[in-house]
């Protein structure tokens, strides 16, 4: 089931009102870069710090959601699911002292820089934090793209001019 804008905002108030910082990763992270929606999203990826991410999870319980359990769950990437509100994708990472951050600390060690953390878009007219364009192109490497991966990474080479990696380009 596609998840509508305003259930992105519904998660958008939860953060705002238990305090925490989270960036929009995924696909909605894209489309908040290019300030519109230009797809149907099946969850709402995010990075969120260790500190947060607890405190996160236990608001989320309390209100119905429940973990999903596959192959790919680790503590630091998990996905969390509710009949109503949709899925959301938690990618954890530890602060590094440079005002960046680690994902997966010890399993994956993917260093994020605060550049790539300093990025703002809109998501139905609100204000987001989310991954630079840099970094979509950069985490959209290493496995297997769907058409939704080579639309995204086109768009924000048109927009922002980031050079994509070969496997992001294909004939149309």
């Amino acid at each position: 089931m596609p998840m509508p804008i305003h259930s992105v905002h519904w998660f958008l108030d939860l953060f705002d009102e238990l305090g925490i910082t989270v960036w929009i990763d995924g696909g909605w992270g894209v489309d908040a870069l290019l300030g519109e929606q230009t797809r149907d999203h099946e969850d709402l990826d995010i990075i969120i710090g260790w500190e947060d991410s607890e405190q996160l999870t236990d608001a989320l319980l309390e209100k119905g959601f429940s973990h999903v359990y596959d192959d790919d769950r680790k503590d630091r990437n998990y996905v969390m699911r509710h009949l109503s509100h949709g899925s959301i994708d938690f990618h954890v990472i530890s602060f590094s002292g440079n005002g960046g951050g680690i994902y997966g600390p010890g399993e994956v060690d993917e260093v994020i820089s605060k550049s790539e953390l300093n990025s703002t878009g809109s998501i139905g007219g609100r204000t987001v934090r989310c991954l630079s364009a840099e970094y979509q192109v950069r985490s959209h490497s290493g496995y297997e793209l769907h058409p939704s991966d080579f639309a995204d990474m086109k768009a924000l080479n048109q927009k922002f001019g980031v050079a994509l990696l070969d496997e992001q380009t294909k004939s149309d």
